[in-house]
């Protein structure tokens, strides 16, 4: 498979070195001093482009990605994904192929996590004694607060709470830290009188988060 990078910061780096273990060949490396590439004939040979950027410049390149015809697997968090969401459902009717996945966290075990959180918050529900809440902790130079995933756990707990989704990161505490050179953890915490229930995710490296999204875009890709 033929894959395009956008962003070459720290994930950038760790997806090429993935991608390139796992069989497939990177064409092209779009960062933000040689963005006029996304016209190159290296970037529109990508079967698939891998966007991990920064929450102002996401939306630009996903659409500078799909105007030369390379669909994007994005894991760019902290900025509103809903109405590029939309649009690759209109593309996706038109075309019969999706254009874009985008998920605040690629992590396998994270996804787990997502899994057990709302099972967890369903059979929480009849109880209202219980109270959620989330503490994620990540690196200094992490841009969003509260992390992309912090913001789906919470989402995802908000309906068996009686809350709005939109609304999630209002209603139910969350605790950002910025610390050190921290991967991510993130903590799901309900609290009663009488007991307390934990589930959480410790990430040892940002590997895992980079396998999770070569493995989508071998899937998008194909």
């Amino acid at each position: 498979m033929k894959v395009a990078l956008i962003g070459y910061g720290k994930m950038g780096h760790i997806i090429e070195q993935i991608a390139i273990k796992r069989g497939h060949t990177i064409v092209c490396i779009i960062d933000k001093d040689n963005l006029s590439d996304f016209e190159s004939e290296a970037f529109r040979s990508a079967d698939v482009a891998i966007e991990f950027s920064t929450p102002a410049t996401a939306k630009d390149n996903i659409l500078r990605a799909w105007a030369n015809g390379v669909p994007v697997v994005s894991g760019t968090t902290g900025w509103d994904v809903e109405e590029l969401k939309n649009k690759n459902e209109k593309l996706k009717r038109e075309t019969g192929r999706a254009w874009l996945v985008w998920k605040s966290n690629f992590s396998i075990g994270v996804n787990v996590l997502f899994e057990l959180n709302k099972r967890l918050a369903e059979l929480l529900a009849p109880y209202p004694q219980y109270s959620p809440s989330i503490e994620e902790i990540h690196h200094i130079h992490k841009l969003d607060k509260p992390s992309g995933t912090a913001k789906t756990l919470a989402e995802d707990i908000s309906p068996f709470r009686g809350f709005p989704p939109k609304g999630a990161t209002v209603s139910i505490p969350i605790m950002s830290i910025r610390e050190g050179e921290v991967p991510g953890t993130h903590t799901v915490t309900w609290d009663s009188e009488e007991d307390t229930i934990v589930i959480q995710h410790i990430a040892k490296g940002r590997e895992g988060f980079a396998l999770g999204a070569v493995i989508e875009a071998e899937k998008l890709g194909v």
